[in-house]
């Protein structure tokens, strides 16, 4: 019996510091990119085969300095803030409602929006960028943060969440709910939203990370540099001669910070919302 359990508590271990092991390989790249940016420029590369290249020996904050001296970081986080406020508020309020619509509401042609929406998920947002920035310039929205995040307020994929979400929602609440008298509006809102947290999380941090992150949509659509956002800014570092990696790297530790704080208070959310939404089909 004890060698059972010492067998079992020597699997575990094993399991544990295997898993750290991949852990800490995938999270490598991510920890030298912050020990670079604390280091001097020509330390950057220096040791880049042995474990020290991720102790600074010389510990700096010229790099960080550097970014705020060069980029109007209010401005440009004003610009990215906004942009993504105006996505998340777009595709949280009306994808939820179109997958509420699908799920629960029987009309005509529900069946053909559906495949409609799960056939255009396999499309890439590549493919449709130049008729979006023919038809954005056309109404005059060209280098406005409209014509920045209208188009994406709402999203197939987040559509397709909400509606395999709601599928799991007893259709004997929400008849209940009808027959005292709420109307479809009143109790989406009163009944169906308050229940779907953990896929409003989901989709929260899936479009917060793809807005922040996006960079060819903007780079498109904007052209002053009153409207640039995050991703732009950090270009600008790249097209200058000589390239200073280590504010490259201060850079990009900064614009890390926001998706690592939301991804560590939103982390159990975005598990559950994964694992109620993403295997269904």
């Amino acid at each position: 019996m004890k060698s059972k359990k010492n067998h079992k508590r020597l699997r575990d271990l094993g399991f544990y510091l295997g898993n750290s092991l991949i852990g800490l390989i995938f999270v490598s790249p991510l920890l030298w990119m912050v020990a670079a940016s604390f280091k001097p420029e020509l330390a950057i590369f220096s040791n880049i085969n042995s474990i020290r290249t991720f102790i600074p020996e010389h510990f700096s904050l010229a790099n960080y300095i550097e970014v705020f001296r060069r980029l109007n970081i209010p401005q440009i986080l004003g610009n990215t803030f906004s942009y993504i406020a105006i996505v998340l508020l777009g595709d949280l309020l009306f994808g939820s409602m179109c997958g509420y619509a699908l799920a629960k509401l029987d009309f005509r042609g529900r069946g053909p929006i559906l495949t409609l929406v799960i056939a255009l998920m396999s499309m890439p947002v590549e493919a449709i960028l130049l008729p979006l920035y023919i038809e954005v310039s056309r109404f005059g929205l060209g280098n406005t943060l409209p014509g920045l995040a209208l188009p994406f307020m709402m999203n197939c994929f987040s559509i397709y969440m909400f509606y395999s979400y709601f599928l799991d929602i007893p259709d004997e609440l929400i008849e209940a709910a009808r027959i005292d008298g709420c109307g479809e509006i009143r109790c989406y809102f009163r009944i169906v939203l308050p229940l779907a947290k953990t896929v409003l999380a989901t989709v929260f941090i899936l479009d917060f990370v793809a807005r922040w992150n996006d960079f060819m949509w903007p780079f498109l659509i904007t052209t002053g540099e009153d409207k640039r956002t995050v991703q732009l800014a950090i270009q600008t570092f790249f097209g200058t001669q000589p390239i200073h990696y280590g504010s490259i790297m201060a850079a990009l530790t900064l614009a890390s910070v926001p998706m690592l704080l939301i991804y560590i208070f939103m982390q159990k959310y975005y598990v559950e919302g994964i694992a109620s939404t993403g295997i269904k089909g």
